[in-house]
């Protein structure tokens, strides 16, 4: 079940619901608020390298950095293309 089913197939009142969806949006906004200034110009040259080898397109990639204690981590996520579909 996607996120978006369970809001729509959900019992619950509809303050809890919009209280939901304001956490997942401060959520949000707190992990893209968090991001480097370079993480959009660093997805922009690594979609156009990708591209080289693979037709995506720009929606078919996202790209967050994780900051946990002492460490970060980059995670590019790609969907590509199904071979056996045309």
């Amino acid at each position: 079940m996607s996120l978006l089913d369970y809001f729509r197939t959900s019992k619950t009142s509809s303050a809890s619901l919009a209280k939901e969806r304001l956490q997942i949006l401060v959520a949000y906004e707190r992990s893209s608020s968090s991001q480097p200034s370079y993480l959009p110009e660093l997805q922009k040259e690594l979609l156009v390298v990708i591209q080289k080898y693979v037709n995506v397109n720009k929606d078919a990639m996202t790209i967050n950095l994780e900051q946990n204690d002492n460490r970060e981590t980059l995670e590019l996520n790609i969907v590509l293309p199904d071979p056996h579909r045309n």
